[in-house]
């Protein structure tokens, strides 16, 4: 049988059949995807032939072979580990939610996830929710990141979850696509999906004052069928963002902002470091570049991976 996994939860997966009717599945021996090393070897969103169990009256199965992915979003943990997980699978877009506080999303966090978006090929755009609770002040910085991401190529909405403000919005760009929505815990990714779709009643919960982190309300990566023609995966909350697997020379090409400068470059090669007659470190002295953004990519390019809670844009 054919069928889509609809949750993962480590050892069991729930596959949606051809048919609409769902399985529970595990794997069956060691699955190696094209020399994927990762935790999960099965993701949400892979596409997957099954057998049925014999002689089990529930309706569980086995699942034989993954049909080779579109794409997929992966991550490397931050921790020790430094294990790769692969997030979703076959994604037609990200949303990325982003808050200023309560929990803070940095810059260096929010590149790291829109270059690995890049790499993969899926399109992203960042939400920038919560906007009903802030100050003037606060809503101009907002704004600021906002203005400075749409210089980079990205669309950016601002909303508020809660409310209800540019839901409608977000709605409309889902429609007909498989999108996944993903950001730090707390920075309300459950409350959305409710607000776009009331009648899943997602679990939410409430921001730790004492760290200004969100709770964990979702384990597992899961996706769900909309009303409206439209499919979302949830994602757990994440801490740190890690690339994976990326060559010093291409680093640049998932910034799209270098990408369009770089042929003006002296050398066809250039890694915008220390090169005469670069055309990104021209168009970063002249202001065209976000200095955030090219702290991003250096930090990125020496492999550093701890500085996830640096903010890139504190000059």
């Amino acid at each position: 049988m054919q069928g889509t996994v609809y949750k993962s939860t480590g050892s069991w997966y729930q596959v949606k059949s051809e048919n609409g009717e769902f399985y529970d599945c595990r794997i069956k021996g060691k699955f190696r995807i094209q020399g994927i090393k990762s935790t999960n070897p099965v993701a949400v969103g892979d596409e997957v032939t099954f057998d049925l169990e014999e002689g089990v009256e529930e309706n569980t199965g086995v699942i034989k072979k993954i049909r080779e992915r579109e794409n997929y979003i992966i991550r490397k943990s931050v921790n020790l580990s430094k294990q790769t997980h692969i997030i979703a699978s076959n994604i037609d877009q990200v949303f990325l939610l982003i808050t200023l506080n309560n929990p803070p999303t940095l810059t260096t966090f929010i590149d790291r996830f829109l270059v690995t978006a890049e790499a993969y090929a899926i399109s992203a755009v960042l939400l920038f929710n919560k906007v009903d609770t802030y100050s003037i002040e606060e809503l101009a910085e907002v704004k600021y990141l906002a203005e400075l991401y749409r210089g980079a190529g990205y669309e950016c909405i601002g909303i508020s979850a809660k409310n209800g403000k540019n839901v409608d919005k977000v709605k409309d760009k889902m429609t007909g696509k498989t999108s996944m929505i993903s950001g730090h815990s707390g920075t309300g990714k459950s409350t959305l999906i409710n607000a776009i779709e009331p009648s899943l009643a997602l679990k939410t919960s409430e921001i730790s004052k004492q760290h200004s982190q969100g709770q964990h309300t979702t384990t597992f990566a899961e996706m769900f069928d909309l009303s409206f023609d439209a499919r979302i995966i949830d994602t757990p909350g994440i801490k740190g963002f890690g690339v994976v697997d990326m060559d010093r020379e291409e680093i640049g090409d998932y910034f799209p902002e270098f990408f369009e400068r770089k042929q003006d470059c002296k050398f066809h090669n250039c890694l915008h470091l220390e090169e005469p007659k670069c055309a990104i470190k021209d168009a970063l002295e002249a202001g065209e570049i976000a200095w955030s953004r090219y702290k991003s990519y250096l930090q990125i390019m020496e492999g550093e991976e701890d500085n996830y809670r640096i903010d890139q844009y504190q000059k």
